[in-house]
């Protein structure tokens, strides 16, 4: 398939990882300035410490950082954007009345072929749609960060989207290494997070209520059965130990565990007392600034070595 022009809204931690993602697969890349980013984000910097960690890891060589970067130019000028792109991914503050009214401009700007998607990963991409008059060419994309390392991209559809732009999207995507999965319906939290915070409600209330420390809880994923999920997940796992297993075991356990429709006090608590995790050094355990750094520096290298042995990177 042809290289496209991508073009990125948002020059933050999300839209710089999405903007060196095609950059490193030969796409020519143009990041998008809003409010503050070029100060703030400092995405070419971002970028370098990126790629550094890649070649530090042996996944690329020092040529290819060069080459990855110069694919890359930046704007603050949405005209230009709409000129150069066949494809715009936008990644700004989760705010619908903002988004609405980018993807009103853009629509305006650009040529009725360029397809329009979101990164947001809460907001109806239906309703961001709204105010635009090709509603057919605006869809749901959103990367798990870091975009450039986690292959998942969820590709949700809206009422209004159009076949081509779907299929369209699945191309790119999947030429870049991705894997794309397409949600079907346009609900909240889209398929991923539905699933990753239904996990995070049992967490917090097995913590909530004393029957293990956090640190258990995420010791009992990772050595258990978070190891498995990468290679089988949920659907498999159940046909592979039986549906009528699975059925049984439900019945049991169900009435025992949380189904809350609000969310924890343990956690309100916490938030209204500034126990807000690595920002304040204290969320539901204690933490100093080189724990941070190092968890930090745990996560990208880990997620480097599991692509490596899943063959995913």
């Amino acid at each position: 398939m042809a290289k496209k022009n991508v073009a990125v809204l948002g020059a933050g931690m999300m839209g710089t990882g999405i903007a060196q993602l095609f950059a490193s697969k030969g796409h020519k890349v143009m990041l998008i300035y809003v409010y503050d980013d070029k100060v703030r984000a400092k995405p070419l910097e971002t970028m370098r410490g990126n790629l550094q960690v890649l070649v530090d890891q042996g996944v690329i060589n020092q040529s290819q950082v060069e080459e990855t970067i110069n694919n890359v130019s930046f704007t603050e000028d949405l005209k230009e954007a709409a000129e150069f792109a066949d494809v715009i991914f936008e990644c700004i503050v989760e705010n619908l009345a903002v988004k609405q009214d980018y993807f009103k401009t853009l629509d305006e700007l650009c040529p009725p072929s360029t397809i329009l998607a979101s990164n947001t990963s809460a907001i109806s991409i239906t309703e961001i749609a709204e105010k635009s008059v090709h509603k057919d060419r605006i869809i749901g994309t959103h990367y798990w960060n870091p975009a450039y390392l986690i292959p998942l991209v969820e590709v949700i559809r809206t009422k209004y989207v159009s076949e081509e732009t779907e299929k369209a999207m699945f191309e790119l995507l999947e030429g870049a290494g991705k894997k794309p999965v397409l949600v079907k319906k346009d609900v909240p939290g889209f398929l991923a997070n539905r699933l990753q915070h239904a996990l995070f409600r049992e967490a917090i209330s097995i913590v909530e209520n004393d029957i293990a420390d956090p640190k258990d809880v995420d010791d009992a994923i990772k050595y258990g059965f978070g190891m498995r999920l990468g290679v089988m997940a949920p659907m498999e796992v159940i046909d592979n130990a039986g549906t009528d297993l699975t059925l049984s075991i439900h019945k049991y356990l169900f009435p025992h565990i949380e189904n809350s429709t609000e969310p924890s006090k343990m956690l309100v608590e916490k938030v209204e007392k500034g126990d807000l995790g690595f920002k304040t050094g204290k969320g539901f355990q204690e933490w100093t600034e080189e724990e941070i750094a190092a968890s930090r520096k745990n996560l990208t290298e880990g997620l480097i070595k599991v692509a490596k042995a899943l063959d995913r990177l």
